[in-house]
């Protein structure tokens, strides 16, 4: 009864909590620092506690089944934030350096709390509902003259906060007044380090009072120490720092994205976003390998987030969300409206109603004469067709499923006897658009003659497949590094026209895949490592993906090593996961457009990475699309809306994946040949079969038959599958919501036996 009683509490506490806006924070990650040593705690998903010193002497003597919902430290304390449904408290414990004198007290018990922050000597909290400002550990201290805040900062002598307006107020010492001052614009979040603030603008830029030199870009939160700070750049989430002494970022932690980051002083925190680990920086006792908890909770839980959950924080809350932070638009101002022209003078009417009686006729003959023109164009379209055959992209043609593609219209030339008027693009304005963004510098510009060497020449023996624009070869560099090569192929189609568009198709793809894959950085996209631009050349450089492909572990290889269920849904999320990064994190948003298993790649470690991008386009938002787009990518994985309609949206992908999925569990192919031979479309297979909840009958009978507790998983991925190829696109499940289902999945298929609660069909939100 106890515990039903505190799950109801906290149910309330959550609900009332979700009420106040998105700019109150309560942090699950708190550091202290006094003397040489260094205390990290955070909440894991039990929401306890758990704390970690550098070098170790400090113990914090908390409740073991005591439940906290957020933490905050200083210079030799730590306090912990507990909340019911009508009342809350602040329970801190101070500790010497060497952690052997410990005090408790309890210094709040009262009103609940919107945020709670602390700086290195004190603690100031906003009660809820009325957001007024409450410090503690502070004497002489009065807050009772101090505005409504709606965001938090505490430096050491010091308390700012945001207005209403966005507008900066401060109270403490005498040098405040100079930081209202200095921050005069309108601002969506403030923190403070030991002597300094910055704040973020509502377009996501950065100002900051007694820093020195700031970094430039934008950003979407902040940390601050003593003379020290970083950011998580809006970019890409992953964080800049800069400081005293040169301070930046350990190199190994540069590629990590986080969701969160924390200082105090000399030392930095960061959750990171992939898998919630805490990684800490700035002593080097945490070197080399920076890690301190392998799992965190990111956040506080609550009952509603109006920008949906954070992925993958699902099971750190037993009831209740972590909320995803919400992304600013910046605002457009509207058009200038046109004025039109006036209307002719009178004396001028006559004339031109008898020259629009000549134009009707004109109009009529050229209309003709233009629909005779098109007629002639789709004869020889169709003509061409016939004998060259015509692809969307890389999609083969039906009487040709079953058998190896010929390769010979496309046959490599070498470079030395190649056209020397093939139309190459200019890369110079791309690749300084890149490098303005901070990107080029990722890259490696190779030089031709290298590739050439590390190919040999571009020869047959070293071709392990083709893409977008061309074929794709294993090279081994000079230093030893084992890359994928991809080299634009020149067409040599005899007529002029016909060469030059494909040769367009194939340097916009180049294009395409360039400009994505320096802008995104994921573990789950293959991730480009350079290019040569050489007179006719185009080439990508790529890491190399052992494992080949995930289409030829599917249907070619007999003996792969993805012959277990839950290897399988394990793939799927891999995938999955990379395409939510496009879709939710990478700035601006990616569409691929040519979502397959061929463009699924496994590492030697049996990851997998989405490829390709050279379909791929930046953006819509969600909810919008790219109107009069002529429909590409690969038929079977096609979405029939996008088709039909030609409209992109994000749930294309959506739909592209969920045809992998269906590929997984079936072992058919997106387009195969049925019983008579005839082609079949794997939707139109094994839909009809999850519906009537029989999908035991289309499962790919190289693997082994699932045990009882893992056809509910697999079930599970049917049912995912059936909505992600639900005909109308707004239906479809987001990216999110599928990387939430298969780590359901994947965890239930894990298990003997699995909770029942946990895996559900009305969870899928299939309609079918």
């Amino acid at each position: 009864m106890a515990s039903e009683t505190f799950f109801c509490f906290l149910f309330l506490l959550f609900f009332s909590v979700s009420t106040v806006p998105s700019g109150f924070t309560l942090s699950t990650v708190a550091i202290s620092e006094t003397s040489n040593q260094t205390l990290v705690c955070a909440l894991n998903q039990e929401t306890s506690l758990v704390c970690s010193s550098f070098p170790q002497g400090i113990q914090i003597p908390v409740n073991p089944n005591a439940s906290f919902s957020a933490i905050v430290a200083g210079d030799g304390f730590v306090c912990t934030y507990s909340s019911s449904s009508a009342s809350s408290s602040i329970h801190c414990w101070r500790f010497s350096a060497n952690g052997t004198n410990m005090t408790h007290k309890r210094i709040h018990q009262g009103p609940r709390l919107n945020e709670l922050e602390a700086g290195n000597s004190h603690i100031c909290g906003l009660f809820n509902g009325t957001s007024r400002l409450e410090c503690w550990q502070w004497l002489g201290f009065n807050s009772s003259m101090a505005p409504s805040f709606s965001n938090l900062a505490v430096g050491e002598n010091f308390v700012c906060g945001l207005l209403e307006t966005g507008k900066v107020s401060c109270l403490g010492d005498a040098n405040s007044t100079s930081i209202e001052n200095e921050l005069r614009r309108n601002y969506s979040a403030i923190t403070a380090g030991f002597r300094h603030v910055c704040a973020l603008s509502l377009e996501n830029d950065l100002d900051c009072w007694g820093a020195g030199v700031k970094p430039e870009g934008k950003f979407t939160a902040l940390a601050l120490g003593d003379d020290r700070s970083c950011a998580l750049t809006w970019l890409d989430g992953t964080v800049v720092c800069w400081g005293s002494n040169n301070f930046s970022l350990p190199e190994s932690l540069r590629t990590i994205h986080f969701s969160k980051i924390e200082a105090k002083r000399s030392v930095f925190c960061g959750v990171a976003a992939e898998n919630f680990s805490l990684y800490c920086w700035g002593d080097k006792r945490f070197e080399p390998s920076f890690m301190v908890f392998d799992r965190v909770m990111p956040g506080p839980c609550r009952s509603q987030c109006p920008c949906g959950p954070l992925p993958g924080s699902g099971s750190f809350c037993s009831s209740g969300l972590i909320c995803r932070p919400c992304e600013r638009q910046i605002q457009i101002p509207p058009a200038v409206p046109i004025t039109p022209p006036p209307p002719p003078p009178p004396h001028l009417k006559y004339k031109a109603t008898v020259w629009s009686r000549k134009m009707v006729a004109f109009l009529v003959l050229g209309c003709i004469g233009s629909l005779f023109m098109l007629l002639v164009f789709v004869f020889f379209l169709i003509r061409c067709c016939k004998t060259r055959g015509c692809r969307i992209h890389d999609s083969g043609r039906l009487d040709q499923i079953g058998t190896q593609p010929n390769h010979g219209s496309n046959q490599v030339q070498n470079p030395q006897t190649q056209i020397q008027n093939t139309p190459v693009v200019v890369l110079e304005k791309r690749l300084s658009q890149l490098a303005s963004m901070g990107n080029a510098g990722q890259l490696v510009e190779f030089s031709l003659q290298e590739l050439l060497e590390a190919t040999k020449n571009f020869s047959e023996e070293c071709k392990i497949g083709s893409g977008s624009f061309g074929s794709v070869y294993r090279a081994v560099l000079l230093d030893g590094l084992e890359v994928a090569v991809k080299r634009a192929e020149t067409s040599n189609s005899s007529s002029h026209f016909w060469s030059t568009k494909r040769q367009e198709d194939k340097n916009k793809a180049f294009i395409n895949e360039l400009e994505s894959l320096s802008r995104v950085n994921h573990k789950n996209l293959v991730r480009l490592l350079g290019f040569c631009e050489d007179k006719n050349e185009l080439v990508l450089v790529y890491e190399y993906m052992e494992n080949g492909t995930l289409h030829d572990h599917l249907h070619k290889l007999p003996n792969s090593p993805l012959r277990s269920w839950s290897k399988r849904i394990k793939m799927a999320l891999d995938a999955a996961r990379g395409i939510e990064y496009l879709h939710e994190y990478a700035i601006p948003h990616v569409i691929h457009r040519d979502i397959k298993s061929s463009n699924i790649l496994l590492d030697a470690m049996w990851t997998a990475k989405v490829s390709d991008f050279g379909l791929s386009l930046m953006g819509p938002g969600e909810g919008e699309s790219h109107l009069s787009l002529r429909a590409a990518g690969t038929v079977g994985y096609m979405d029939p809306e996008y088709y039909r309609l030609q409209q992109l949206t994000n749930k294309s992908d959506v739909y592209s994946l969920g045809v992998v999925l269906l590929e997984l569990l079936s072992g058919c192919k997106a387009i195969h040949k049925n019983e008579n031979g005839d082609a079949r479309n794997v939707v139109d297979f094994v839909v009809p079969y999850v519906v009537q909840d029989e999908i035991h009958r289309v499962l790919d009978p190289k693997v082994p038959p699932p045990t009882p507790y893992e056809i509910e998983a697999v079930a599970y991925v049917g049912y995912l599958a059936a909505d992600c190829v639900t005909l109308e696109g707004k239906e479809r499940p987001s990216m999110t919501e599928i990387v939430n289902s298969l780590e359901k999945a994947l965890t239930a298929c894990s298990m003997s036996p699995p909770p029942s609660p946990l895996l559900s069909r009305a969870t899928t939100r299939s309609s079918v």
